[in-house]
């Protein structure tokens, strides 16, 4: 068993509602994204998953949250844009495309800072 990840990255702004300090004026960060597959064998190259094919999947919905504010975004409207709400977003969104008899997505990890983030394996 191999676990193939990726790591991605966007900008956006944010706040969180009802937060009792800083966070909740409007602010933005730099987040940085890992997606790991899980692959359960290899293809006949050799590969659980080919890198490109994994970065264009996760491209196709990472590229949807960057440089936009969060909170307006429809999966945000009624839930604050955590780091939480954030992964489990992008797992659902991701894991739609990469599911298959040979690999599965395994977790999402988003990372607000260089030593703050989460890492989700989904429900």
């Amino acid at each position: 068993m191999y676990d193939i990840f990726i790591k991605n990255h966007f900008s956006g702004g944010h706040h969180l509602r009802n937060y009792p300090g800083n966070c909740e004026k409007p602010h933005g960060h730099n987040w940085k994204v890992k997606v790991s597959v899980r692959v359960h064998e290899l293809d006949e190259l050799g590969m659980g998953i080919d890198f490109k094919v994994l970065k264009d999947k996760v491209n196709s919905v990472v590229d949807g949250l960057d440089h936009c504010d969060l909170n307006e975004h429809p999966a945000f409207q009624d839930r604050n844009p955590s780091s939480e709400h954030i992964a489990a977003f992008l797992f659902d969104q991701i894991g739609e495309k990469l599911q298959t008899d040979q690999y599965v997505l395994y977790s999402v990890e988003v990372r607000e800072t260089d030593t703050s983030g989460v890492i989700y394996y989904g429900a």
